[in-house]
This record gives C-alpha cells, sequence and structure tokens, in this order.
C-alpha cells in the first residue's frame, strides 16, 4: 500500500497528496495530551452509543422473542424504521436534540439499535424449546433460564451484529463530530483539512481507522472470553 501511495505521491505532485513519510511524521508529532483527548471523546461517544443500543436493543428483541404478542405488535414498527438511512436522520436528530453529545450519541446508538432487535429476535427464536427442560426440571427460576440459556444463545449474533454495525458507527461519528464540538477524531480531522495541513489531516485519518481496529479487536477479545464453546 505504501509503495502504491508514494507512485502515486510521485505522479500527482501536489500538496493535497503528502508522501507517506510526510504523513508518518506528522502522525509522530501529533500532541499526545491533545490527540489523546480526541480519541477519547470519540471512543466514549462510540462506547456510550453502543452500550446503549445493546441495552435498549437487547431488551426489545428478548420480549418479541419470546412473546408471540409483542412481536406482531412491534414487527411493523421495526420492519418500517430499520430500512431507513441513519445518517439521513442526522438533520432530524440534531434540530430535536441539538449539537451537543446527545445527538452524536443517539446517532451512533440507532445505528445499532434495530439491528441488535432483528438479531436478538431471530436468535432467541431459533433456541429450541426443549433446551430448557433441564433447568425447568431442576426448578430453575427465569433469571437462570436467561442466564444460562437465552443470553448465550443470543450473545453469538449480538456480536456479530457489532461487527457488522461497528464500521458505519465510525462513519456516522466523523459526521456527527463536525458540528457544534471542539473534540474528537472528526472534528480533528476536518480541523486539518481547513487549515490546508494535509499530512496532519491523512495523520488523522489513520489513526481514526486504527481507532477503528482498535474496537473490531476488542470485539473480537468479548467472542473469545464470552464464546469459548464455539472454539
Amino acid at each position: 500500500m505504501n509503495i502504491a501511495w508514494y507512485i502515486a505521491f510521485l505522479v500527482m505532485d501536489h500538496p493535497i497528496l503528502p508522501s507517506p513519510s510526510a504523513v508518518y511524521n506528522a502522525l509522530g508529532h501529533l500532541g499526545m495530551k491533545e490527540i489523546g483527548l480526541h480519541v477519547y471523546y470519540s471512543i466514549g461517544r462510540v462506547f456510550v452509543g453502543v452500550l446503549l443500543g445493546l441495552i435498549i436493543g437487547l431488551l426489545i428483541g428478548l420480549l418479541m422473542g419470546r412473546s408471540q404478542f409483542w412481536n406482531k405488535l412491534l414487527d411493523p414498527v421495526v420492519y418500517l424504521t430499520y430500512p431507513v438511512p441513519k445518517i439521513a436522520l442526522l438533520p432530524v436528530v440534531m434540530l430535536f436534540f441539538g449539537l451537543g453529545e446527545g445527538s452524536k450519541i443517539l446517532m451512533i446508538m440507532l445505528i445499532l439499535l434495530f439491528q441488535v432487535i432483528i438479531s436478538v429476535r431471530d436468535g432467541v427464536k431459533a433456541i429450541p424449546d426443549h433446551t430448557y427442560d433441564v433447568l425447568m426440571s431442576i426448578g430453575a427460576s427465569a433469571a437462570q433460564k436467561f442466564w444460562h440459556v437465552t443470553l448465550p444463545g443470543a450473545l453469538s449474533v449480538i456480536l456479530s451484529t457489532i461487527r457488522i454495525s461497528l464500521g458505519t458507527a465510525i462513519s456516522v461519528l466523523f459526521f456527527t463530530e463536525i458540528y457544534g464540538t471542539e473534540y474528537g477524531m472528526g472534528y480533528f480531522i476536518m480541523d486539518a483539512w481547513l487549515r490546508m495541513n494535509y499530512a496532519e489531516m491523512y495523520a488523522g485519518i489513520m489513526l481514526f481507522s486504527l481507532v477503528g481496529f482498535g474496537l473490531f479487536l476488542l470485539v473480537d477479545y468479548l467472542d473469545y472470553k464470552f464464546m469459548k464453546w464455539r472454539h
């Protein structure tokens, strides 16, 4: 990739595409305190948005998966709202919730929410009823059946859903951080672009990519930690 990048740099011979060495040099000279603050805010927004999406989606998905009544009631709502491109909702969310942290977190939550609902619902429905028989025969409570059967059955699809949604969530995070904030990787990249500091801009994009890579590794670790029965 670096070779192709360097060839493109030589062919273009324009400031908008700095050399790989210039970008790596800019990446190495980023102030750790300043860039650390941008990374901290971006990761914090992703974490809270994903957590809220998981909690709400898990509760609704479990309800729909275990109750035929609620599944019939909520199915049309989920199927009508799920196909709507979430990035198209950004102006609406900002009108209702302002330009602060709430709208940024809400956008990330919306990206994940409906996928979690559908995945958890289908995962719970796929668990055979006789799986619960052993626990019922020893007098297990509803909480124990949830912890030992329902949650492990749904966890696999939840982690897969997070992997699929994470890339989109990070992309939307970039757009939300352009407005109403002075911290975040999206703000950092756009600020460098406006200052025409292209080496720093590309360094920010690389760092943003590394943040996403780290989040994917975290999901893989959670998969290894809690889904050992699959390995």
